[in-house]
């Protein structure tokens, strides 16, 4: 975005380009869905979550409890509708539990 002079533009206007040129998107991205996974699971799940990392448009979550990764196998389709609500875009194509 070229600037003139004597025109400003607020952060919002060139946060995304900047984030873009910078290639910084995908580690906010990475912050943001770990972030959300805390926020839609909740204290319980997190308890037994070791680690959530996004691949490309896969959400890879390591957990713990082997018999809360079959529960949460059922409802897969609802908690990537979930995080993506909670991210504000469609980010999430499919989830992964290890």
């Amino acid at each position: 975005m070229v600037k003139k002079e004597n025109e400003s533009y607020s952060i919002k206007d060139i946060l995304p380009d900047f984030l873009k040129e910078n290639n910084l998107q995908k580690g906010i991205d990475q912050v943001s869905v770990k972030e959300a996974w805390s926020e839609v699971m909740g204290k319980a799940i997190m308890s037994y979550t070791d680690e959530v990392k996004l691949n490309g448009k896969t959400l890879i979550v390591s957990l713990s409890s082997s018999t809360l990764r079959e529960e949460l196998s059922y409802g897969k389709e609802m908690i990537i509708k979930r995080i993506n609500i909670a991210l504000g875009k469609d980010l999430i194509k499919s989830l992964r539990l290890i």
